[in-house]
């Protein structure tokens, strides 16, 4: 390639960058939400009729605008276009509080997925309601005897014609009430190890036989259910990948899971940033403290850290170079900065931070982020499980020692079979 061509693609690609910069600032300034239309993050709380209402009709919006899966395969509703404009999108969305986190985990774990595993038919069906934000998924993994060992899971699905028939619980399964689809994890050959008996399923969330519970956590929000299947009926045609594979779409999932709350945009509404923080500290005048500037300007350089780390994992990815276990840096790395602006607000706010006047409602968005800020560690595999993958796949250290890893799942003693 000659330096002259590559000069003229490099300026042909900062032409079309520029260009899709203008029409997302364009577009976000006329069809922007106000604050006061902001819908709950999936992690926040579940959202009201109005408000999932208003949030399914502005993800239509940015559909029709050529706004919605920007990377994702034109043939199935996307724009096929490159990470660069995704990030540019993220960019500029950042300053708006857009009512798109009850699609999180549709678009940004069951959707790739689908993406990456789901046959032609399955995609064409599912992918553009789910981008329109018409149909909302859910992840449907973690079960009471197996959280951070996914693969000790005990649901069930047994083939009956042409049907399967799927029995069990799940837990903690975010956003799971307000869901059409879900994305299920179920045991298929129990006599295989435990890691080569699963396989992935569509489940429809209205089906009979399923059952939504929601559990309330320490912020007095429920944005987790406990789901139950009873004799619940899926068709043959809804197994994603391929049957008793499931553990390899499961990590496929995870892999998005890790990159999509590790890069996830903190809005301009979040206390917990590093820009709302120096407000803070500026207003009630500790900015000048030299504790309080150190531990704001290490808060900065996390941020920018991850920041630049997830701008490199999606210029990787339009490379063609899947992130693989690094989506586990990213992830670890967003949980420990979450938990590093709790200490740092705690140092800027002082008592604030857990007692507040009755209508001060920055001081009740600030308590609601400090209790939720313990499940970023859980959430999406354990702080634990993401370094145990970092040593294993990124940095080549010896795996833990698995005992349990060539004896059937049925010899196992885990769950209520270790009763």
């Amino acid at each position: 390639m000659t330096r002259e061509f590559r000069t003229t693609a490099s300026r042909a690609t900062t032409s079309r960058t520029t260009e899709f910069r203008h029409r997302v600032r364009d577009w976000l300034a006329g069809h922007a939400p106000s604050g006061d239309d902001r819908v709950p993050e999936a992690s926040e709380s579940a959202p009201t009729e109005e408000q999932l209402a208003a949030a399914r009709r502005f993800q239509a919006a940015l559909y029709d605008a050529g706004l919605a899966g920007i990377t994702w395969p034109a043939e199935y509703g996307g724009q096929g276009l490159t990470a660069a404009e995704q990030q540019i999108f993220q960019e500029e969305a950042a300053g708006y509080d857009l009512p798109t986190g009850v699609f999180l985990i549709s678009m940004g774990m069951c959707g790739p997925t689908l993406v990456d595993l789901a046959t032609h038919e399955q995609k064409t069906r599912y992918l553009p309601p789910l981008l329109r934000g018409d149909e909302i998924w859910c992840q449907l993994f973690s079960e009471p005897g197996a959280g951070s060992d996914v693969a000790s899971l005990q649901t069930r699905a047994v083939r009956d014609g042409d049907s399967w028939v799927v029995n069990g619980q799940k837990v903690w399964t975010s956003g799971a009430q307000y869901a059409d689809f879900g994305a299920l994890l179920a045991r298929t050959n129990p006599d295989a190890v435990k890691h080569r008996g699963l396989t992935m399923f569509v489940v429809d969330m209205r089906a009979p036989g399923v059952t939504v519970r929601p559990l309330q956590d320490m912020t007095g929000s429920a944005p987790f259910n406990e789901v139950y299947f009873d004799d619940v009926r899926i068709p043959a045609d809804a197994v994603i990948g391929d049957v008793d594979a499931g553990w390899s779409a499961a990590v496929t999932m995870l892999g998005h899971e890790r990159v999509s709350i590790g890069g996830a945009v903190r809005r301009r509404y979040d206390p917990m940033t590093f820009d709302n923080l120096r407000r803070a500290a500026r207003a009630r005048g500790v900015a000048d403290d030299p504790v309080v500037r150190a531990e704001l300007a290490e808060l900065y350089a996390a941020e920018r850290k991850l920041a630049l780390f997830n701008s490199r994992l999606r210029q990787q990815s339009d490379a063609g170079i899947a992130p693989g276990a690094r989506g586990s840096v990213a992830k670890l790395a967003g949980a420990q900065l979450l938990w590093q602006a709790v200490r740092v607000a705690g140092l800027v706010v002082g008592p604030r931070a857990i007692a507040w006047e009755p209508g001060d409602a920055s001081g009740d968005e600030l308590a609601l982020a400090i209790n939720a800020t313990p499940a970023s560690s859980i959430a999406g595999g354990t702080n634990q499980i993401q370094r145990g993958i970092i040593g294993d796949r990124v940095l080549g250290m010896p795996k833990e020692p698995q005992v349990d890893r060539d004896v059937p799942f049925r010899e196992l003693r885990v769950g209520t079979q270790a009763r």
